[in-house]
């Protein structure tokens, strides 16, 4: 198979042998793979691969078609359209994935959008959902809005019925983040002079955190899952004690196969029927082919994008 590998920070494409199922696992030939920032991290030598994948292809997700399954793969999966996200690897012509981290891709959608799908989607879902408690009618203050997860937090939240804040740290996606769902639109700026919120779902960092802490509501939640604009921040202590407020991370890519099984289960119960219907959708900001990786790395580490970078694979 041809795969994008890291070589000294650099990426090539090289020729490695096709993997092989095992018992519960599928092969998937890849259409297309997301890129994500935990790629850029592992580029950089930041952020390696968990015990069992790739230690140097990168992608945490990737779509395509079955092609090959284990001997004890009890569903007929042979020539679906999935998508799924993987401890690495998805940034190939093949990737091996456990059966059970399958997501089903609806008819209609194309191969760019579905490659963008399962990291931001799944994590935005087990974020909101399963860490932020969210509910319907909650307020919800989500950062860095414009990017692939920001993108399918407002969409996930919208749905869920909440009231929506997308910021950003310019105003040029504001309109397009209304069509999706949001309800607010805000710099970062602007973030301290917004009405109190039940959840922040942080996807910068420091950069937002440290006025977000000011407007929280009553039992309000903090879920970090990104810190592109710092990791270290003061936190006033009184604050979350008066309020009792909770603060939390959250990271998929080192689980377990048994939590992200249950992860994956809830995003094909809750998210897909809504893919489905189109309610959801993957805003893709460029696609490049696998060859062109290093351009769509690049790209990605531009500031101002709308949505996902994404490759596509040949097969």
């Amino acid at each position: 198979m041809q795969a994008v590998v890291i070589t000294d920070g650099n990426l090539e494409i090289q020729e490695r042998p096709t993997p092989e199922p095992g018992p519960y696992d599928v092969v998937v030939n890849v259409h297309a793979a997301g890129i994500n920032a935990a790629d850029l991290l592992q580029r950089q030598g930041f952020y390696p691969a968990p015990a069992g994948w790739p230690a140097d292809i990168p992608g945490l997700e990737m779509a395509g078609v079955v092609g090959a399954v284990g001997d004890r793969v009890g569903e007929p999966l042979l020539g679906r359209r999935v998508c799924a996200i993987v401890g690495g690897g998805g940034q190939a012509t093949h990737c091996l994935v456990p059966a059970e981290h399958l997501i089903f891709i609806p008819d209609d959608v194309s191969w760019a959008e579905a490659g963008g799908f399962a990291e931001a989607f799944t994590t935005a879902h087990d974020a909101l959902v399963t860490q932020g408690h969210l509910e319907t009618g909650q307020r919800v203050l989500i950062s860095g809005a414009n990017g692939g997860v920001g993108t399918a937090a407002v969409q996930i939240a919208h749905a869920l019925g909440a009231h929506v804040t997308a910021v950003t740290r310019t105003n040029e996606h504001h309109g397009q983040l209304r069509l999706l769902g949001a309800d607010e639109t805000i710099t970062t700026g602007e973030v301290a002079s917004i009405d109190r919120v039940n959840l922040v779902l942080e996807l910068v960092g420091a950069a937002n955190l440290s006025q977000a802490q000011n407007i929280l509501a009553p039992r309000a939640r903090i879920v970090v899952i990104g810190v592109g604009g710092g990791s270290r921040v003061e936190i006033d202590l009184r604050f979350i004690m008066a309020l009792r407020a909770t603060l939390t991370g959250s990271t998929l890519r080192a689980r377990s196969r048994e939590e992200k099984a249950d992860v994956v289960a809830r995003v094909n119960q809750s998210l897909v029927p809504r893919w489905t219907d189109r309610e959801l959708r993957v805003t893709v900001a460029r696609s490049f082919d696998l060859e062109d990786a290093t351009k769509a790395y690049e790209c990605f580490a531009e500031s101002g994008k709308f949505g996902k970078v994404v490759l596509h694979v040949d097969q």
